[in-house]
């Protein structure tokens, strides 16, 4: 099971953060037909993929996998108004994530099934969920932490376009690998860097401090969390062979 729900995560995350444009992800929120069935059809086709689907049996399995990532996505559009911003967006994940755990706990062998399986290194499923993690943590950690601060958008540093949002991917970055290398302590030192770097730029502004507090702490929870998950998903997998680095 733990194999199979590591490759529906990579290809779930794949479809979700990393083929789906910005263009595309407006014009679902919008209700726009055509786009979200071209999402559909990312998602359906990066699962095949991912899993080598080779029989009718697991065809159908990711027909109706990609039919609940639909059902999900449209009612996300439906209750728009009434659940909105870093809400929505949590609560459009962990349905998916839940049809992904359901699936893998009612057809483990999906992934051994697959026409990669055979042939593929034994690590190649905890490969796949350091990637999925990775993006996790750094690309959706970027959306997720964008909606949260949405209602402060006017309180900001001026900085570089784009700064912001490159140093967040890059701290939540650090976060993840530290702790994949079994190094939390080091998250402390980031932390005390990232705090001696802002502080001349916020020292004198009461609320601008509070926003920078609010994005770092926000920033490094998300990639913890992100980084726990993948830890814990690795271990009921074959060992990917990262070392312990902690003394």
């Amino acid at each position: 099971m733990a194999e199979t729900l590591a490759l529906l995560i990579v290809a779930h995350v794949l479809a979700d953060f990393v083929l789906q444009p910005d263009r595309m992800a407006q014009a679902k929120a919008g209700g726009h037909i055509g786009w979200m069935a071209a999402h559909i059809g990312v998602v359906g086709v990066v699962t095949l993929l991912v899993l080598g689907v080779q029989t009718p049996q697991a065809l159908m399995g990711v027909a109706i996998l990609s039919a609940a990532h639909l059902a999900i996505d449209v009612a996300k559009v439906l209750l728009g108004r009434h659940l909105s911003g870093i809400a929505a967006f949590l609560a459009d994940q962990t349905a998916h994530f839940a049809t992904l755990l359901l699936m893998a706990g009612l057809w483990p062998g999906l992934w051994m099934q697959g026409a990669w399986a055979a042939h593929a290194p034994l690590w190649l499923p905890a490969a796949a969920t350091v990637i999925a993690g990775a993006v996790l943590a750094t690309r959706a950690g970027g959306f997720a932490l964008g909606l949260l601060m949405r209602p402060w958008s006017e309180v900001g540093l001026d900085g570089l376009p784009g700064g912001g949002r490159i140093i967040g991917m890059l701290e939540r970055g650090i976060i993840f690998v530290l702790i994949l290398a079994g190094e939390p302590g080091g998250i402390g030192f980031l932390i005390a860097a990232k705090s001696v770097l802002r502080f001349g730029a916020v020292k004198e502004e009461a609320r601008l401090s509070e926003y920078v507090i609010i994005g770092t702490l926000a920033s490094f929870g998300w990639a913890m969390l992100m980084a726990i998950g993948t830890v814990m998903v690795l271990s009921s997998l074959p060992a990917l062979g990262i070392p312990d680095l902690s003394p």
